[in-house]
């Protein structure tokens, strides 16, 4: 079994469910008493947060790169940085560390291939659904088209993101605007959802939704207990 390297902290809320499903697959796949090996630094969400809100992509590199260092030095074969949004420095993550980043958008888009879509929504963070390194990176690496919600709801989304979810706050009424969000999105053509933020499953069970929805947090977990067990994949 390889050693998974984790980088969490992004919120702790979704760190939490990558740990349990991480365990929950490995169980399932190996029975008895068996448990991963996992590496973990969470970093302090407070100075992500501070980066994130100033547009300060420099900042969260070097937030990131030391950590994953010491990670990989600590004897992880593959690294999973817990969190959509930070995806934007993805490259200079990897560039830190001697061994494999598994980039969240990839195990997005094998749970949309399993699932035979080509063109999804995305919800996430402002820079997670404005920019390019998520949705170019489907397009480009997958084929995947994607559409992403009106300016006015990319706003509320983000808002939802970090002032409620990210704070282990979970209220009815922002989970049916996200609901709303969605059906705008499949009448727009798209096919399914993805849940660019590790924390929207807190509010969007994908079980509970007539449209397909992937949990990326679910996915990027998944992928893990798949390497871990069967090398790369």
């Amino acid at each position: 079994m390889k050693t998974i390297g984790l980088l969490g902290g992004m919120s702790f809320e979704s760190t939490i469910n990558y740990l349990r499903d991480i365990h929950t697959g490995v169980r399932a796949r190996l029975g008895g008493s068996h448990s991963p090996r996992i590496l973990m630094e969470s970093v302090d969400f407070a100075d992500l947060e501070r980066c994130l809100a100033a547009d300060d992509w420099d900042g969260v590199a070097g937030l990131l790169r030391p950590a994953a260092a010491r990670i990989a030095g600590a004897g992880a074969d593959f690294l999973l940085v817990c969190s959509n949004t930070v995806h934007n420095v993805y490259d200079a993550v990897a560039a830190a560390v001697p061994i494999p980043v598994v980039h969240i958008a990839d195990a997005a888009a094998r749970g949309v291939a399993a699932a035979g879509l080509s063109r999804v929504g995305l919800l996430g963070t402002r820079a997670t659904m404005e920019m390019d390194f998520y949705s170019g990176w489907l397009a480009r690496k997958h084929g995947i088209s994607v559409l992403v919600p009106e300016a006015q709801d990319r706003a509320m989304v983000h808002r939802v993101i970090f002032d409620e979810l990210c704070q282990g706050r979970i209220k009815e009424g922002s989970r049916r605007e996200y609901e709303r969000v969605v059906r705008d999105l499949a009448g727009r053509g798209a096919q399914g959802v993805i849940l660019g933020c590790t924390e929207i499953a807190m509010l969007l069970p994908p079980g509970e939704s007539a449209l397909p929805l992937f949990d990326t947090a679910a996915l990027h977990a998944e992928l893990a207990v798949d390497m871990a067990l069967d090398g790369d994949v």
